[in-house]
């Protein structure tokens, strides 16, 4: 692919692709961090896999997607020009591989999480078919609106129930919230672990995608 406007990694498909699968990584982190995920998700390769990295270098290090100022309320400056950024080069993606939003997963771990939230219900973004949120919040940003109207994306969410770094409250909130505008949503709390992925939901979530894109089975590319 030559949309280079992110660093990021490729895992091709075994054949003609399905659908595109794209995983945001969490502060400090890089592209590499969660491409191991992309086999998990998708043992079978049906999907083009692509993680980008963060395009901000931040204090203590690794790549950021926006600046940390609170938990749940992103520095505006730097979140909204990542957004632009980030949003720009998923259509320019969309584009040059044929496959639109309607055939694609976004996925993301902590700050990850923060942008799938974002970008995947942003207002007059494309609505992709799911959304897996591990660990993290929608985002509250002066300058940027969600849009919950109907029909939504399906969205997992998973979070240790002793995170203390993002705490286990802004995704059952996140929850609550999309229940409650009509998402269907798979909420997962694994008792007892911290900031991580837990890997018991990873292994739920093979069949869940393959139902959510299944969903769009009419609209393949």
């Amino acid at each position: 692919m030559a949309n280079d406007a992110l660093a990021h990694l490729t895992r091709p498909a075994d054949g003609s692709p399905e659908g595109l699968l794209v995983l945001f990584h969490g502060r400090g982190a890089d592209e590499r961090d969660l491409f191991p995920l992309l086999d998990l998700l998708d043992p079978e390769r049906r999907l083009l896999g692509v993680t980008p990295r963060g395009p901000l270098r931040l204090p203590p290090g690794g790549a950021h997607w926006y600046a940390v100022r609170e938990i749940g309320y992103p520095d505006p400056a730097t979140f909204l020009a990542t957004f632009e950024r980030v949003a720009e080069w998923l259509d320019v993606l969309a584009e040059e591989t044929g496959i639109p939003a309607r055939r694609t997963i976004l996925g993301g771990f902590s700050q990850g999480a923060v942008m799938t939230y974002a970008l995947g219900l942003g207002h007059a973004r494309p609505r992709p078919a799911a959304l897996v949120c591990w660990s993290g919040f929608i985002p509250t940003v002066p300058g940027f609106a969600l849009d919950l109207t109907p029909p939504l994306p399906r969205v997992a969410i998973g979070h240790g129930s002793l995170d203390t770094v993002i705490s286990v409250e802004w995704s059952r909130a996140a929850a609550r919230e999309l229940v409650a505008a009509g998402a269907e949503v798979l909420y997962r709390e694994a008792p007892g672990l911290g900031h991580a992925i837990d890997p018991r939901f990873v292994a739920e979530l093979p069949a869940w995608l393959e139902s959510a894109l299944a969903a769009h089975a009419d609209t393949a590319p």
